[in-house]
C-alpha cells in the first residue's frame, strides 16, 4: 500500500506561480507512474501531467509551457511547478500513482491509477 499526501495549494492572482508537492509513504520500493489530476467545481477530473521512473513525461495541452512535473531522485515524490496561472487553473489538485509505467495514451484516465491523495486546493483570482 502507498499513501499520497499533497501540499502547496494556495490562493494566488493570475500570472502567479505555485509549486505543488506529493509525498509518498508506505511501500515505496516499487517504481511508479505518478500523475497530477485536477477537478474544478462542476467539471470532470482531468489529467494535468504524468511522469514515471522510465523517463516518460506528458502534459495536458492546457498546461504545456506553463507547468513542469518532476520527481525526486528516489522516484517516489512528485512536484508540479505551475507558472503563469490563470483563473481556469482553479481546481482541487490531486496526485495519483500506479505500480507500472505510464500508459502513453492512457495516463490521463483516472482508471489507470490505484493510489490517490486527498488533494490540495488551488485558487487563481483575476
Amino acid at each position: 500500500q502507498v499513501q499520497l499526501a499533497e501540499s502547496g495549494g494556495d490562493s494566488v492572482q493570475a500570472g502567479g506561480s505555485l509549486r505543488l508537492s506529493c509525498r509518498a509513504s508506505g511501500d515505496t520500493s516499487s517504481r511508479y507512474c505518478m500523475a497530477w489530476f485536477r477537478q474544478a467545481p462542476g467539471k470532470e477530473r482531468e489529467g494535468v501531467a504524468a511522469i514515471d521512473s522510465f523517463g516518460y513525461k506528458s502534459y495536458a495541452d492546457s498546461v504545456k509551457g506553463r507547468f513542469t512535473v518532476s520527481q525526486d531522485n528516489a522516484k517516489i515524490n512528485l512536484d508540479l511547478q505551475m507558472n503563469n496561472l490563470t483563473p481556469e487553473d482553479t481546481a482541487m489538485y490531486s496526485c495519483a500513482a500506479v505500480t507500472r509505467p505510464c500508459g502513453r495514451s492512457r495516463w490521463y484516465n483516472t482508471d489507470e491509477y490505484r493510489y490517490w491523495g486527498r488533494g490540495t486546493q488551488v485558487t487563481v483570482s483575476s
